[in-house]
């Protein structure tokens, strides 16, 4: 129970990664706000979690953020950790994505977090904690994903600028996950396809992430284990992002069609 009595903010928790990390919270004793645009997801949560409280709204827009920040103030007063894991996937280039798109996924990915940040400033406690959930796709790409890959890159510069603002009071931290299987914590039925053994064979670790991986090593970031873990951006890949790959190798081969 190390987060008995702390309050956590944790945006697009309703799920995926997002409710992993809302419901190991809340194993560990804390209080635990939510953000998602997914309203059947965040009121299941919320029913079955008495110290859950649920905001349906999307996180790109300002005016929701303000009314959710208030809301957390207004129920819990203060805040211990907040966790930016919301973020858009409006693909790119190849795709049309449009000005509006691209506009979107920014907002979400990285304004968002911004605005927390400073609408939340006075509230949080001394030694509180910031993560944010950026991704390998910061560093590495594949087609079609200017959106996405764009907001992640900017969440990680980001996190070291708001770590600086923030000495000593708040750490500010990021996690870069890699390929992770959300399937156990998809609130309907997945359409992931199931990985296979050489997909498993790619990563040093020998499998695919999961969401736990994420999670436990969120609430680590923000436990006083981590306290001097700060400005940092871990990447949970299984060394994936690491390892050279050609085709023929561990079972992959390039699919040029």
């Amino acid at each position: 129970m190390r987060f008995e009595g702390k309050t956590c903010v944790v945006t697009g928790g309703a799920n995926g990664i997002g409710k992993c990390i809302a419901e190991a919270f809340l194993r560990e004793g804390a209080r635990v706000a939510v953000i998602d645009k997914d309203e059947p997801a965040g009121k299941k949560m919320a029913q079955n979690h008495k110290k859950l409280l649920f905001m349906h709204g999307d996180a790109a827009e300002k005016e929701t953020l303000e009314v959710f920040a208030q809301q957390v103030m207004d129920t819990f007063c203060k805040l211990d950790c907040l966790v930016n894991n919301a973020c858009i996937n409006n693909k790119g280039l190849l795709s049309g994505c449009s000005y509006e798109d691209f506009d979107h996924a920014l907002r979400a990915g990285v304004v968002a977090p911004y605005y927390l940040a400073l609408l939340f400033k006075e509230s949080f406690t001394q030694g509180a904690s910031i993560v944010n959930i950026s991704s390998t796709r910061a560093v590495m790409s594949q087609p079609d994903t200017e959106s996405y890959t764009a907001a992640k890159g900017g969440i990680s510069a980001l996190t070291h600028a708001l770590c600086m603002s923030f000495s000593g009071r708040v750490r500010v931290n990021a996690i870069s996950p890699g390929w992770i299987d959300t399937r156990a914590y998809q609130h309907k039925e997945s359409h992931m396809p199931q990985h296979t053994e050489a997909d498993a064979r790619q990563h040093p670790c020998g499998r695919i992430g999961s969401s736990e991986d994420i999670a436990n090593t969120v609430l680590y970031l923000c436990s006083t284990d981590a306290g001097f873990i700060n400005g940092e951006n871990i990447s949970i890949d299984g060394g994936m992002t690491r390892r050279m790959i050609y085709h023929g190798d561990d079972g992959w081969s390039y699919d040029g069609s």
